[in-house]
């Protein structure tokens, strides 16, 4: 039996590994805020699913990309079912309390390997620079937003006033500065993702707002 190099392997399925790391991301950001709304397995099962699928679902939609992620890899659909199964023991402890900056957490990294990925999805399915970028935003931010209107509430993305979107397109632009030197496609998405993962965890911090309407 031959054994691939996991460095290997990662180079030649750059894709793949980042869709992994960015649907588990994001997935565990879903099951946190079902914990937090006191939702059944079936409420977990939906809002974790839409939060790691919607995304990606949609930009594989607008881009005519077939199959989706999450039905070419099927094993991640059991992944996210056991989590939840899991989840209904190990949250029901009254002395585990998820905060709504717990989600925010894993978000931040699942916006920044989605948002870069994304673009660089767009990039080499033939879309120019700023369809791509937008593509970037698109990814991550609409499994949010799904996320949210299914538990019930406005989008975060639209009301807490601190960049995200926004984080998302600047970092996007990154993306295509790469690829145009021709950086190989691990660094490009991996850099990517580190500068709007990076830019996100610091407007949490420093609490970075988003100029708003007076009226």
């Amino acid at each position: 039996m031959n054994f691939t190099n996991p460095l290997t392997w990662i180079a030649a399925n750059a894709n793949l590994a980042f869709e992994i790391i960015g649907t588990l991301a994001f997935a565990v950001s879903g099951l946190i805020e079902a914990a937090r709304k006191k939702l059944d397995i079936v409420g977990m099962a939906m809002v974790t699913g839409f939060t790691a699928f919607g995304g990606g679902t949609l930009r594989d939609i607008l881009l005519n990309r077939r199959p989706f992620f999450w039905v070419e890899n099927q094993f991640w659909l059991w992944v996210i079912l056991a989590m939840c199964a899991g989840a209904m023991f190990f949250m029901r402890s009254r002395h585990l309390e998820f905060t709504e900056r717990a989600t925010q957490w894993p978000d931040a990294l699942g916006l920044g390997i989605f948002a870069a990925g994304g673009t660089y999805i767009a990039l080499h399915s033939g879309m120019p620079p700023l369809v791509a970028v937008l593509m970037g935003v698109i990814t991550p931010v609409f499994g949010g937003v799904l996320r949210d209107v299914v538990i019930n509430e406005i989008p975060r993305a639209f009301n807490d006033h601190q960049p995200y979107a926004a984080l998302a397109f600047v970092g996007g632009w990154a993306v295509v500065g790469l690829d145009a030197v021709q950086v190989n496609q691990v660094l490009t998405i991996g850099l990517g993702a580190i500068v709007i993962t990076g830019l996100r965890l610091t407007a949490m911090i420093r609490g970075w707002r988003l100029p708003t309407w007076k009226v």
